[in-house]
């Protein structure tokens, strides 16, 4: 169902720091960096952050979430490590969210420009 998703920033270079490392945390690396934009690509889709095609300033969007998939729990701690070390900002930590399907176990950030991130992988204990 998802090809891709672009996030907007209105500084590259610390969008790319800060989605190198949350991005590699869960195994994803860059396949494209170019000077306005960078493109994380697997199996899965695409996620591209860069400067807005029409020349506006970049803000995120009220409500929306980018949910990203891990593979365990460790993915998921140091995805949420790696995102507070270059320039995000706590959401929820670690932990089990007894509220989504399977009560699966995740994590939340935002990135340097404001956009709302997340990693969940399945419940280790159900």
């Amino acid at each position: 169902m998802l090809n891709h998703v672009f996030l907007g920033t209105n500084d590259v270079e610390k969008s790319r720091q800060f989605y190198n490392a949350t991005m590699g945390a869960i195994g994803v690396n860059p396949v494209n960096e170019l000077p306005h934009a960078t493109i994380y690509a697997n199996e899965g889709g695409a996620v591209a952050v860069g400067k807005p095609a029409n020349g506006e300033v970049a803000n995120p969007s009220n409500g929306a979430t980018l949910g990203l998939k891990a593979s365990s729990y460790d993915e998921v701690n140091a995805w949420h490590a790696a995102g507070l070390a270059n320039g995000g900002t706590d959401e929820g930590a670690p932990g089990v969210r007894e509220n989504s399907p399977g009560q699966m176990y995740g994590a939340y950030l935002r990135d340097p420009d404001g956009n709302k991130v997340c990693v969940f992988c399945p419940n280790e204990n159900a």
